[in-house]
């Protein structure tokens, strides 16, 4: 989405990260696919997309995309190869590339939730929510649907029904950090910061929590004022250069209308003290 340079920078930040609300609630919808990736021709990837580098994701991108211009209608390939596509910031091309899959594909359920995470990746919002829609079944109803659901309604500038949608993926999936840190990001994108600190806080110790929950976290507590916090946290159990990456992700957030630097000068000024979790 075009923001203009006169927008306001919170505005400006939280259209920035309604893009990722998707990417995270869709991030696990195709495990069962890709678990499938154990023979043949298909290549296998050694760990989700999610968490690949640079380099990682412009090797996977050249070898499956090789492995789709052999077989466009294999679902499984398909579908990692419009995700890598996705990270490689090219979302035209990934929506291309699932529209041909699930055109061969019209009723696998993971090909339907990559199909509208593409959609959504272009700002085709009304389609990917008929996608998901599509993709789900009532009668065994999948959470990250639900909670893709919610992130595509907080894109549209419905708050309270995705709030809903979340709580009910919760209902299935209790403490659950990915819809945990959905539900707190949908507060931020409405200025509600403080709560949204304290969902993201808990998706955030999670056991089951990842990088990308911790830069949600680190992000909201950079917005509040309190740097020096927000860089420790950016950096939490990361290497070197993972940790340089979010960093340099959050300052770029924060950097907009001189705002990081602001924020470090206060930090300087304050002399207050942060706190850690």
């Amino acid at each position: 989405m075009p923001v203009s340079a006169s927008t306001p920078f919170t505005k400006r930040v939280f259209q920035g990260t309604a893009v990722a609300l998707v990417v995270l609630s869709l991030a696990g919808c195709s495990t069962t696919s890709k678990d499938r990736m154990t023979t043949g021709s298909i290549p296998k990837l050694d760990k989700p997309v999610e968490q690949m580098d640079t380099n990682e994701i412009r090797a996977a991108t050249d070898r499956v995309g090789q492995a789709y211009e052999k077989n466009p209608r294999d679902p499984v390939n398909g579908v990692n190869y419009a995700n890598l596509l996705r990270m490689n910031g090219r979302d035209a091309q990934a929506l291309a590339v699932m529209q041909q899959v699930a055109i061969a594909n019209p009723d696998d359920r993971n090909v339907l939730a990559a199909y509208g995470k593409a959609q959504a990746a272009t700002g085709q919002l009304q389609q990917a929510l008929d996608t998901i829609g599509r993709a789900q079944t009532p009668d065994r109803p999948d959470w990250r649907l639900i909670s893709a659901e919610g992130a595509i309604l907080d894109q549209m500038g419905r708050p309270n029904d995705a709030r809903q949608r979340y709580r009910d993926a919760l209902d299935i999936q209790p403490n659950e950090p990915s819809v945990l840190s959905n539900l707190g990001m949908s507060y931020l994108l409405t200025g509600d910061l403080r709560t949204a600190e304290t969902y993201l806080r808990s998706a955030a110790g999670q056991p089951s929590a990842d990088s990308r929950v911790r830069q949600n976290l680190a992000l909201v507590v950079g917005l509040q004022g309190r740097f020096p916090e927000a860089e420790q946290i950016a950096r939490r159990e990361l290497s070197p250069q993972q940790a340089d990456a979010n960093v340099a992700y959050l300052r770029g957030m924060l950097s907009q209308q001189n705002s990081w630097q602001k924020l470090a000068a206060k930090d300087a000024t304050s002399g207050t003290t942060t706190n850690t979790n």
